[in-house]
């Protein structure tokens, strides 16, 4: 095969690049990545998918929420969820797809300790959603991925792997999760890279929180990816060999597996080695893949129709419904925020993370879309709420202020009711669900309207810098910014800057009366 060194490295060892993986480890012509995803997403319902079992899990004793049904004990008999067709005919929808006419239900068999019926209701031939395709940004570039399908199925349980009281290597099963609704999002091959890779992911999970048809979560399992991965020679019409690549769960572990893996056939087939098909594990704590078992073929799996359920007719009246239930999407409310507020896209894109932020935003406009409010309230939430929201260990999709606070600072801001140092300590101090304006005449951080008390600090700035006051009077226009800072510091940010350089230009250009004396009253 020639290039021992390769495939020593293929084995074992990984100098791939450290950080995030990715992009940073250069493709190596003349080959090109062809990467397909596969996502599984947990379908926000009460109950699972063919049983009424809460379909929620996290803080119940293991194998309690559990019934004949999703524990597959003989004579159990299921039920489909009718809301969890609606949520994935929603995600379908939201993805362009088109929905056929009939779809039905299969059985895929194969068994594992977490799958207790030994087969998983699933889809295989005729799915729910075919075709469709998700838009998301990488790079600073547009890109479309192609969307094969969407179909569901029903969730597994959870192997817990720990270490027994004499050492040895112990796996429980826990199986509240199995019979959980499930979706599969299965992407076309068009990624060509692992920051793609990733973008598409966080892209594809934006649209799902959107849709309120997932959470989303990863570190709870409820959004899962496997990875398949190609490499063929550059302008080859044909796929190389796929690899199926599995254990993956950040957006991180996704884009170093990806980096790994496509660096990994690279070199392989430079030194003459075949790829095989087969299933590989992400190693995360030695930053490699490693072989698990040679990759299953959909015979594999035996699928056959599911005898206990009659197949599904998507009716027109069902898509409707769920399109109406469909929020404006985020590539779309982003293009919006640009174009009709005048917004960059920088900050289009941060509002837009989350649909509870930019939910908050758009209150806080009160209707009024004009450029220069859509502005303020994006720079406040962007480089203050964001900030403050961190510091306090919120969650990235819950701010401090409500969009109607966020809209009365605005108001008091655009009023000369408050100045913009007093608003950022009122942001500080402000009691939940208290009243910007009530707080700000708590704090005493409203905008003195006391002409002598303005006057007086003006003097006594004046006073306490004559060598900038000289400089003013001697033809130095820009040295009024200092006075200007420091009278509104000796009221504590509540004058106005225009009520206090309309004071000290009287003063400055009135005489000397005021020269080296601090006012007295």
């Amino acid at each position: 095969m020639g290039g021992t060194g390769e495939v020593a490295w293929d084995r074992e060892t990984s100098p791939v690049a450290t950080g995030d993986g990715e992009g940073e480890v250069p493709a190596l012509d003349p080959f090109e990545t062809v990467i397909g995803l596969e996502v599984h997403a947990q379908v926000l319902t009460s109950s699972k998918m063919f049983c009424g079992c809460p379909a929620t899990y996290a803080d119940s004793e293991p194998n309690t929420s559990t019934c004949p049904v999703c524990l597959g004990l003989p004579g159990a008999m299921p039920v489909m969820n009718a809301r969890a067709v609606e949520q994935v005919l929603k995600t379908g929808l939201a993805l362009g797809c088109d929905v056929p006419d009939a779809n039905k239900q299969d059985r895929k068999s194969y068994f594992y300790p977490d799958l207790p019926k030994g087969y998983q209701v699933s889809q295989y031939d005729l799915p729910l959603c075919v075709g469709g395709q998700l838009r998301f940004d990488s790079g600073g570039e547009e890109r479309r991925a192609g969307i094969t399908r969407v179909h569901m199925e029903e969730d597994t349980g959870r192997l817990l792997h720990r270490t027994g009281e004499d050492g040895s290597d112990v796996s429980l099963v826990d199986l509240n999760r199995s019979g959980v609704p499930l979706m599969e999002i299965v992407g076309e091959p068009d990624l060509r890279s692992p920051r793609e890779a990733r973008d598409y992911l966080e892209a594809l999970r934006q649209v799902l929180r959107y849709a309120g048809v997932s959470t989303g979560n990863m570190e709870e399992g409820a959004f899962r990816c496997d990875a398949n991965v190609s490499v063929r020679r550059t302008g080859d019409p044909e796929y190389g060999q796929k690899v199926e690549i599995k254990n993956l769960n950040s957006f991180s572990a996704v884009a170093r597996a990806l980096a790994f893996e496509e660096n990994r056939q690279r070199r392989a087939l430079s030194a003459g080695a075949a790829i095989p098909q087969e299933t590989r594990g992400w190693v995360e704590d030695r930053g490699i893949t490693v072989s698990q078992r040679t990759k299953e073929h959909a015979h594999d799996y035996r699928y056959f129709p599911e005898p206990d359920l009659p197949p599904l007719r998507a009716t027109a009246e069902m898509v409707e419904r769920a399109r109406a239930e469909l929020p404006e999407l985020p590539a779309v409310k982003r293009q919006r925020f640009v174009e009709t507020m005048g917004l960059t896209p920088y900050l289009a894109g941060v509002l837009t993370a989350e649909r509870s932020v930019a939910d908050e935003f758009e209150v806080a406009l009160r209707g009024d879309p004009a450029p220069a409010r859509a502005r303020a309230a994006a720079n406040w939430i962007v480089n203050d709420l964001a900030g403050l929201a961190a510091a306090r260990g919120l969650p990235s999709n819950e701010l401090p202020l409500s969009g109607g606070q966020l809209a009365e600072l605005l108001d008091l801001l655009d009023e000369g009711a408050i100045s913009g140092r007093a608003a950022k300590d009122l942001l500080l101090n402000l009691a939940p669900a208290e009243s910007p304006r009530a707080g700000a005449a708590r704090l005493g951080l409203l905008t003195l309207d006391d002409d002598v008390m303005i006057r007086d600090a003006v003097m006594a700035t004046m006073a306490a810098f004559p060598a900038a006051v000289q400089d003013f009077r001697g033809g130095k226009q820009a040295a009024i910014g200092r006075l200007i800072g420091e009278t509104i510091m000796r009221t504590g940010g509540r004058a106005s800057p225009d009520a206090v350089r309309e004071s000290l230009v009287s003063l400055l250009t009135g005489g000397a009366e005021t020269d080296g004396a601090a006012p007295t009253r």
